[in-house]
C-alpha cells in the first residue's frame, strides 16, 4: 500500500488556526461552504508542507539542486564576500506548488552565515539575487566550496535555516537544510573554476536528486581555503 508523503510538523499552527477560523465562522452562518473552505486551505497546507523522501545520487563529482522548481538563470558573476571567486550562480525559482523543503547541495561543513534584510521584490526578478531579505550559509567540501541564499519574495513570510546557526556541521549532498514558505527562490554559488553546469534556464529540478552541476576532474577545491573560510565567517 503506498503511504501518504511525510507532511512537516510546522503546518500545525496553520491548520489549527484555519480550522479555528473556519469553524467559527462556519458556526456563526451555518454555512457547509464555510466548512468546505476550510477542508480545501487545510488540505492546501498539508500539500503545501509535504516533505518526500529523496535518493541522491552516488556519484561524488555532482553537485544536486538544493530546491525543487525551475531554473530561472545561471549567471557568471563575481562573489568578492565569502567565496572570492569568479562563480557560477544557479537560481532555483519556486512555486506555491513546489516543496519548499531545502537540501545542501553538496557535502562539506555547513555555517550559517546570518538573516540580511531587504527587500521583498517578485523573486523571478533578476535583481531580487541582490536586493531581497535573504539567509546565506555555505558549505565548505573537500573539493569545492557552496554559498546558498535563501531568498523571500513578496508572498514567502519566512526563510528558515535548521541546522545550528552558532557552529558548523556536517552535511551529506541532499541533507535537510531549511525550508522557504509560500514561493521563493534559491540562489547557488559556486566557483567556476571548480564546476561545469548541467542545466538550463527553465529545466525543472528536484531538491536532492537532481544534478545541475558536475565538478571538474582538477577540483581540488582549495580545500584548505576552504575550511579556513568558514572560520573567518564566525
Amino acid at each position: 500500500m503506498k503511504k501518504f508523503l511525510p507532511v512537516r510538523r510546522e503546518v500545525v499552527p496553520f491548520v489549527i488556526v484555519t480550522a479555528a477560523l473556519f469553524g467559527l465562522v462556519a458556526a456563526t452562518v451555518m454555512s457547509w461552504v464555510c466548512l468546505l473552505s476550510g477542508a480545501i486551505v487545510i488540505g492546501y497546507f498539508l500539500y503545501f508542507f509535504r516533505d518526500p523522501e529523496r535518493v541522491p545520487p552516488g556519484e561524488e563529482d555532482v553537485v544536486v539542486a538544493g530546491a525543487d522548481g525551475v531554473v530561472a538563470s545561471i549567471r557568471h558573476i563575481q562573489e568578492d564576500t565569502y567565496l572570492n571567486a569568479f562563480c557560477i550562480r544557479i537560481s532555483i525559482f519556486l512555486s506555491l506548488f513546489d516543496v519548499h523543503v531545502n537540501r545542501a547541495p553538496i557535502a562539506g561543513n555547513a555555517s550559517f552565515l546570518g538573516y540580511f534584510p531587504g527587500k521583498r521584490l517578485f523573486t523571478f526578478q533578476e535583481k531580487s539575487s541582490e536586493v531581497n531579505q535573504h539567509n546565506k550559509l555555505l558549505i565548505a567540501g573537500k573539493r569545492t566550496r557552496c554559498l546558498v541564499c535563501q531568498i523571500v519574495g513578496p508572498v514567502c513570510r519566512r526563510v528558515v535555516y535548521w541546522l545550528p546557526h552558532d557552529c558548523t556541521v556536517p552535511v551529506a549532498a541532499g541533507d535537510r537544510i531549511g525550508m522557504m514558505k509560500f514561493g521563493s527562490r534559491l540562489d547557488v554559488y559556486l566557483p567556476a573554476r571548480d564546476v561545469e553546469t548541467v542545466v538550463k534556464p527553465g529545466d525543472r529540478v528536484r531538491a536532492g536528486e537532481t544534478v545541475v552541476a558536475r565538478l571538474k576532474a582538477h577540483a581540488a577545491g582549495d580545500k584548505a581555503d576552504a575550511w579556513s573560510l568558514v572560520g573567518r565567517t564566525k
